[in-house]
């Protein structure tokens, strides 16, 4: 039983990857493989539950091209989406923004 819910699981994460890949939207992706909008959300809402965060790259300041505000540091999440972080902010409000990622 639990080999074939991972199964289920891995055919899945396939498809949520499949769609992230492909730049169409999630309606008409399911639309295109006869599945449903709730059944991929639902799998693909369990599946990040599973997965701890990772992030991509991490890349101190200066080793990039400059960007135009001044950060520390910046985190590029596996999504491409970026998180740049001052040299100033404060570790309270640093752990709120990762805890809040990890949500």
């Amino acid at each position: 039983m639990k080999k074939r819910a991972a199964a289920r699981g891995e055919v899945w994460r396939e498809r949520i990857a499949e769609q992230e890949r492909s730049g169409m939207t999630v309606q008409r992706f399911c639309e295109d493989r006869g599945l449903t909008e709730q059944s991929f959300y639902v799998w693909r809402k369990r599946l990040r539950k599973q997965q701890p965060m990772r992030f991509a790259l991490l890349e101190p300041e200066g080793v990039r091209q400059p960007v135009l505000t001044e950060s520390g540091l910046e985190l590029v999440l596996t999504t491409g989406e970026r998180l740049r972080i001052g040299s100033g902010v404060d570790a309270a409000t640093l752990r709120t923004v990762l805890e809040t990622l990890r949500a």
